[in-house]
């Protein structure tokens, strides 16, 4: 009897690809710590230029960074379950379609930044910007196991790009959140590099998981877990921000070190998984934190 023929799965929509191509979720995480950054550098609400120019130019720019990533990788990604079918892989979309996208992406960006906030800001995120998308992803990953510790400076700037949207300056208050996310990039990505150890292994990315194992790497995310939540508390005891913050801060301090400690001693698969989703959810309670702090007790 004649079988019927497997239909290839459809392709997304045109402009879901083009998206698909700018991490949206990263980016939402990325251009949220930014407006955090916009909001507590100043006082009441800040100037709307900074807030809707700056952060729109810094989205751009993340989203542009993705894109590159997404273009450099597209060999790796090929080689992973996780990011098989991502446009480039899947074939949804070309190179050349994908680099058109991120030129443009960056140079309106850049235009926001330079021309409607303050040419700081087009600077810094500017080296952000080429700090991901080059220099971490064409070397640092491929290059060492410390990849995310070095590269996470990129990762840590939005603060700091927002902060000095409202500013023109680098203000030490922004350096702070700078530090949190520095200090949180490492547990973070490490957790899910435990979880796709085999993958990464056999892309040939060296995750720290794939040169040194298992055990070292739990340990490594338990010690920046604890230089995290000593980070996170120097904005209360610098005074930048007041109680709301430090018992939010705690809070969610005490559910990570749950979390990390449980995945250091227990072998249980679902936990690398649950650590990386929840540290996604601290960072966003955290800044949230921050935010309600400066506006209630500011």
């Amino acid at each position: 009897m004649a079988t019927t023929p497997e239909l290839a799965p459809r392709a997304p929509p045109i402009w879901r690809r083009y998206l698909e191509l700018t991490k949206p979720k990263v980016v939402a995480l990325i251009t949220f710590t930014a407006i955090v950054g916009t909001l507590l550098a100043s006082p009441g609400l800040p100037p709307l230029d900074a807030l809707v120019w700056g952060n729109l130019g810094i989205a751009l720019a993340a989203a542009c960074a993705a894109t590159i990533n997404h273009v450099l990788d597209r060999r790796i990604d090929e080689q992973m379950a996780r990011t098989r079918a991502r446009p480039l892989p899947a074939g949804h979309l070309t190179e050349r379609q994908a680099l058109l996208f991120a030129a443009t992406l960056g140079v309106v960006a850049m235009a926001l930044l330079a021309f409607l906030v303050n040419l700081l800001t087009a600077v810094l995120t500017f080296v952000s910007l080429i700090g991901y998308a080059v220099i971490y992803t064409v070397w640092l990953k491929r290059a060492t196991p410390q990849n995310i510790v070095i590269g996470g400076a990129a990762g840590a700037a939005p603060p700091v790009l927002g902060w000095a949207a409202v500013t023109n300056s680098i203000d030490p208050n922004a350096l702070l959140l700078f530090l949190i996310i520095f200090a949180w990039t490492p547990p973070h990505f490490w957790a899910l590099a435990i979880a796709r150890r085999d993958e990464y292994a056999l892309a040939g990315i060296p995750m720290l998981p794939v040169t040194h194992g298992l055990d070292f790497t739990r340990l490594h995310v338990l010690l920046y877990t604890v230089l995290l939540v000593v980070v996170t508390l120097m904005p209360f005891l610098t005074r930048m921000s007041g109680l709301i913050y430090l018992c939010a801060a705690l809070v969610l301090n005490a559910v990570f070190l749950y979390y990390v400690l449980a995945l250091k001693i227990t072998a249980r698969q679902e936990l690398p998984m649950r650590v990386f989703k929840f540290s996604v959810t601290y960072l966003m309670w955290l800044f949230a934190a921050l935010l309600l702090d400066h506006y209630l007790m500011g």
